[in-house]
């Protein structure tokens, strides 16, 4: 930690101890970001998540979600289906990486942008993580040149690889998986009240 005790010359003014943004050491500055990133993602991803749990989808829903990967995307009863179908497959990372690239588009404050994307390619891009989302390298050191000075649409084009990924490999599957096939069911009968 003493090798973070001072700022490399040229080191940038919004961080006092090292060059390090790839959280790498345990300096202060990187446990200071970790706690402001953490508030920021528990306050606005909490509700997404209540919400996902406690309205099952309708049958027109789930049918819906059999036309288009937009629609299934655009549901968040079905990002919340085809997020557990992923996990079953080992990919939860693709749908991970990509509400957080959403939430991250939805961001205005720049001190938090820059925070979220930093965490962003920690979590998602760099290949220490154990979360690593499969991107070409065109797109991977289009990232790294962007994160530089990141901004709100630093991951944009690796979030349309990742769609696209989940929409060409993940999607067919999901389709013809148990998980989908269990929805198509008709409920049990129990009390009906809706017309």
């Amino acid at each position: 930690m003493s090798s973070h005790a001072t700022a490399p010359r040229g080191a940038p003014s919004r961080n006092p101890c090292c060059l390090c943004w790839c959280c790498c050491c345990s300096c202060s500055w990187n446990q200071e970001r970790q706690r402001a990133w953490q508030a920021s993602r528990e306050s606005k991803l909490q509700p997404l998540s209540s919400c996902e749990a406690c309205a099952p989808p309708s049958p027109e829903e789930v049918q819906s979600w059999a036309q288009s990967f937009d629609k299934l995307m655009h549901s968040p009863a079905g990002r919340s289906v085809f997020r557990a179908f992923l996990r079953t497959e080992y990919s939860e990372e693709n749908m991970l990486f990509w509400l957080a690239c959403e939430e991250l588009k939805a961001e205005a404050n720049r001190h938090v942008v820059d925070e979220k994307a930093r965490l962003i390619y920690e979590d998602y891009v760099s290949i220490l993580s154990p979360k690593e989302v499969s991107l070409d390298s065109r797109v991977r050191e289009g990232i790294n040149r962007k994160m530089q000075e990141p901004s709100a649409h630093t991951f944009d084009d690796a979030q349309l690889q990742i769609y696209t990924l989940m929409h060409r490999d993940s999607y067919p599957r999901f389709l013809s998986s148990p998980t989908y096939r269990a929805l198509l069911l008709p409920e049990p009968p129990q009390s009906s009240s809706e017309a």
